[in-house]
Parts: structure tokens; C-alpha cells; sequence
């Protein structure tokens, strides 16, 4: 008889440790969920919980031992679950941040860059037309190519004369009265808008020599010379 009551001792003692394992795991799951909730329970709610609950299951059978071990090792896996995930969201979250931000400083940057180049680009507008001075031409009612390169010759520098020919076969073939059917770029050098080579003359529509006056300044203003207009030119074909 009392080796009996020795043995179910015994046994209500691994049932107690069981159950207080149980519960403590059981706890965990709840304290991390409160974290990720943003809980404010207090670190002795665990032990409380914990004493609480194996006054109930003290008793259960030896029997059942199993099934408490069981619940113990489940609960501890849903906790190391939840916390898992809780860190891989907030890891996430702050990816996205980082993300975000890096973006947003790529983007102010370009918008800068853009506003730099449109400032450069209106300050050789307004500047490079005024600079040249065309050698006098009689006024034709029309003009073949050659005449047209005999005018720039004798306006261009020889050691510029091959860039500055380059650009202008490319942009009109030599054609003063080219349109771009598109844009209505219009010209040896299909300026756009048109009529911003009036800087040059008002007879821009028809005068090729104009046309050149206006396109060697624009090229020297904005790059330094026809080459510098040629090498931006060849890398982006455009100038």
C-alpha cells in the first residue's frame, strides 16, 4: 500500500512538472503575441499564470503524461513561430524603409541634375547667338549644297570645319529649309523652337547664312566649339 501511494506521489510529481512546463510555454506564446501587439504585461504575469494553471493539472494521470509533454513542445514551437515572425516583418518593414529613402534621394538628385542642365541650356540660348558675325552673302531666292558650305567655310574654323560639317549632314543634309514633321525642328541645324534662330537675322526661314551664324554660336556657346557639339553629338545624337 505504500509503495502505491509512493508511486502515484511520484507520478503527481512528474505531472506537476509537466503542467508547469506546459503552462510556462503556454504563457510564452501569449507574452510574445503581447509584444508584437504592443502589450504592457509585466514579467510576473508568467509565474503567475504558471501556478495558476498546474493547480489544474496536477492531478491528471500518469497516463496522460504523454499528452502534456506533447502540449509543452507544440506550445514552445508556436512561440519560437511567432517571434520568428514578428523579426522577419520587422525586418522587412525597415528593408522597405531603407528602400524607400534611397529613392527619394535618387529622384531629388535627377530633378537637380535636370534643373542644372536646363539652366545651362538656357543661359547658352540666350548668350551663343549674339557672339558671330556672318560674312556678307547676296540674297538668293534659293542656294544649292555648295553654296551653302562655301558660306560655311568661310565662317567656321578650318580646325572645326569637319565637326561642325558632321553635325549639320546629320541634322539636315544641308537643307535649309528641312522641317521635322514631328517637332517642326526647322533647319540646317533643326533648331527647336524654330524661331529662336531670329536672334541671328530675322530672314532665318530663308537666309542659309543666318542659319549658320545662329548654329555656330549655339555650338560654341553651349559645348566651346563645333567638336565639342560633335563629341556630345556622337554619344547621344543629339546636341
Amino acid at each position: 500500500m505504500r509503495a502505491m501511494l509512493e508511486g502515484n506521489r511520484v507520478s503527481r510529481i512528474s505531472v506537476r512538472g509537466f503542467a508547469v512546463a506546459s503552462a510556462t510555454a503556454v504563457t510564452a506564446v501569449g507574452s510574445v503575441v503581447g509584444v508584437a501587439t504592443g502589450s504592457t504585461a509585466q514579467p510576473n504575469d508568467t509565474q503567475a499564470a504558471g501556478e495558476g494553471t498546474t493547480l489544474l493539472l496536477a492531478d491528471i494521470p500518469a497516463g496522460q503524461q504523454a499528452d502534456v509533454q506533447v502540449a509543452h513542445l507544440e506550445a514552445q514551437a508556436d512561440a519560437q513561430l511567432i517571434a520568428a515572425d514578428y523579426e522577419a516583418r520587422k525586418g522587412a518593414e525597415a528593408e522597405a524603409r531603407k528602400e524607400a529613402a534611397k529613392k527619394a534621394i535618387a529622384k531629388k538628385q535627377a530633378a537637380e541634375r535636370e534643373a542644372e542642365q536646363e539652366k545651362a541650356d538656357r543661359a547658352a540660348r540666350d548668350e551663343a547667338p549674339a557672339a558671330a558675325e556672318a560674312t556678307s552673302f547676296a540674297v538668293q531666292s534659293s542656294y544649292t549644297v555648295a553654296q551653302i558650305q562655301a558660306m560655311a567655310r568661310s565662317m567656321v574654323a578650318a580646325d572645326q570645319w569637319q565637326c561642325f560639317s558632321n553635325i549639320v549632314d546629320h541634322e539636315s543634309d544641308w537643307n535649309y529649309k528641312a522641317v521635322n514633321p514631328s517637332s517642326g525642328a526647322y533647319g540646317l541645324f533643326q533648331a527647336l523652337p524654330a524661331s529662336k534662330m531670329s536672334t541671328a537675322g530675322a530672314d532665318w526661314q530663308t537666309n542659309p547664312a543666318t542659319q549658320i551664324k545662329w548654329g555656330l554660336n549655339y555650338m560654341e556657346g553651349r559645348y566651346g566649339s563645333p567638336c565639342g557639339a560633335w563629341d556630345f553629338w556622337q554619344a547621344n545624337h543629339w546636341y
